[in-house]
Formats: structure tokens, C-alpha cells, sequence
């Protein structure tokens, strides 16, 4: 059985940004249960064919894989400043950076420097500003990726058990008329 004109449509959506309650949304699914409906979709082995294929055809096309996302993470995670500079401290050209190097950074900038002004003024040199990646933020987000931070706590009971929680009300001192109202709450609310 092929997919529907609605699921094909939140296929297409939920590939924008990978959110499957506002892919819903945008694909025409009643807002109040677009978050349920989302879940039962991504659930429907069809659906999720549909999406794990056009992942993959978007990965090969864009040449964008998890492999060359995490090697970009590592060239500016691991990267070493001491290889923008050649033997006699001076910066290198940039043509001469390996590529880990070169991918480390987020931008150069070149400002040519004179001496003097007007008609005298004298081309002395050039000077280089490199602006390297966030090494820290390449770090976190390598780390995250490995397991070792954990944006999510979960919590549990003994054992890994869920967590058991009970609440105790002394109602002894409450009138009839006052329990009455508690159970009328308790069943149709305030």
C-alpha cells in the first residue's frame, strides 16, 4: 500500500528539520494531536521507509554523512595552532595548510600594511588574522555524540525500578459537608 497525500507531504516536512509535531502541523494534521499523530506516523513502517530513503538519498547527494560531520568535529576538536606557522614563526601562506588545518579554521583576514602616505606610501607587508574554530564547542559536541555528556537525566527507582510515589491526606478532621466537596473536586474538578 503506497502512502497517502498527507503522509507523503509530512515525510517532506519532517525532513526540513526533523521534528515530527511541527511536520505534522505544516502536513495539515489537527494541531491538538499533531504531536501523537507524528509518533504513530513515524511508527507506520512505510512512513519511515519513506524517510530513512529520502535520508539517504539527501546524505549521497549533499555528500553530507555522519562520517564527515564527525571528521569535520574532530579536525577542529583536535586541532593544533603550531601547524599555522612555519620554522621561523611567521605565518604560513594559506595555500601551504594542510587540509586539517585549513578546515580548522572559520576565517583569515588579510589587511595590507604601508608605510607612509599619498604618493610615497610603501607596500611593506601584509597582516594575517586567522579566526580558528570553537574547539570547545567541537569538543562538547564530539563527546555528546560518544556518549560522555548526557543532555537527558532520567531517574529511577530501586533497581532501575520506576520511582513509587504515594500521598497521604489526614482527612479525619473534615466535616461531612467538606468531604463531599473534596470527592465532588475529585470527580468533576474545580
Amino acid at each position: 500500500m503506497a502512502l497517502t497525500k498527507k503522509q507523503q507531504r509530512f515525510v517532506a516536512e519532517y525532513l526540513i528539520d526533523l521534528n515530527g509535531k511541527q511536520a505534522a502541523i505544516r502536513a495539515g494534521y489537527t494541531v491538538r494531536r499533531a504531536e501523537v499523530t507524528a509518533s504513530e506516523l513515524l511508527s507506520h513502517r512505510k512512513v519511515s521507509e519513506a524517510v530513512a530513503e529520502l535520508m539517504a538519498k539527501r546524505e549521497k547527494r549533499t555528500e553530507i554523512s555522519q562520517d564527515r560531520v564527525l571528521q569535520e568535529l574532530a579536525r577542529i576538536a583536535f586541532f593544533d595552532p603550531r601547524k599555522l606557522l612555519g620554522p621561523d614563526g611567521a605565518p604560513k601562506p594559506i595555500n601551504e595548510l594542510d587540509d586539517d588545518t585549513a578546515a580548522a579554521l572559520a576565517g583569515l583576514d588579510v589587511t595590507e600594511e604601508y608605510e607612509g602616505s599619498g604618493e610615497d606610501r610603501v607596500f611593506v607587508g601584509y597582516t594575517k588574522k586567522f579566526k580558528i574554530a570553537d574547539k570547545n564547542t567541537a569538543l562538547t559536541n564530539a563527546m555528546r555524540h560518544l556518549g560522555m555528556l548526557r543532555d537527558r537525566v532520567e531517574h529511577s527507582g530501586p533497581e532501575g525500578g520506576p520511582i513509587e510515589s504515594k500521598s497521604t491526606v489526614d482527612v479525619s478532621g473534615l466535616s461531612d459537608e467538606q468531604l463531599r466537596a473534596l470527592a465532588s473536586i475529585a470527580v468533576h474538578g474545580s
